[in-house]
């Protein structure tokens, strides 16, 4: 049986959500330049990774095949700073140093490229805000977490779904948005593109 859209990740987490609310996909693993361009806003930066991934996924699926593609980017942002995934040990204790003890916002974006006679179009993107309150950190807490292998892969370095929940002392916004995907805006993109769930 075909999946219901294309999902532009290799994300456990979007695939994990995406199971969560019933929507049958298949993943395409995509390759953007997700650097930051000069004097980009965050807000602006999260929606044009989001929709490079969606073009990406559509210029590597099969030309006839007719099925939406969902894509996603995640930032953490303090101070109108990008905080992307840590390179190594030193950037991830900067990065927790840096969360440590304040707020931050995290912006999730999410496109739904639809296909219209017989090429894709941009259907639609939605933007999630959320707003992050961490505890003090402390630095054998932060070595102790790097350690753990969790913070590598994650924007801003830390996981909220793991033990990175630990240091969170109050999430105002979204849960799923801060994962990865946030399941609120997704549904009523697949839902205003007639896609059953």
């Amino acid at each position: 049986m075909q999946s219901q859209i294309y999902l532009a990740s290799r994300s456990p987490r979007r695939a994990e959500l995406l199971t969560q609310i019933g929507v049958d996909f298949s993943p395409i693993d995509v390759d953007v330049d997700e650097r930051v361009l000069a004097a980009e806003p965050p807000r602006s930066y999260v929606v044009r990774i989001a929709r490079e991934k969606a073009a990406a996924a559509a210029a590597a699926r099969p030309a006839d095949d007719p099925r939406p593609i969902l894509a996603a980017d995640t930032a953490v942002v303090v101070d109108e700073r990008v905080l992307g995934k840590p390179a190594d040990r030193a950037q991830a204790l900067a990065m927790m140093a840096l969360l440590s003890g304040r707020s931050h916002l995290v912006l999730t974006a999410v496109t739904l490229l639809s296909p219209a006679g017989g090429a894709s179009r941009l259907s639609a993107s939605r933007l999630s805000v959320s707003r992050v309150t961490m505890r003090p950190i402390g630095d054998a807490e932060a070595a102790a977490y790097w350690a753990s292998g969790e913070p590598a892969d994650k924007a801003g370095g830390y996981a909220i779904q793991g033990r990175g929940a630990l240091f969170v002392s109050h999430l105002d916004g979204s849960y799923s948005g801060v994962m990865g995907l946030p399941l609120f805006e997704t549904a009523e993109l697949l839902t205003a593109a007639g896609i059953q769930f």
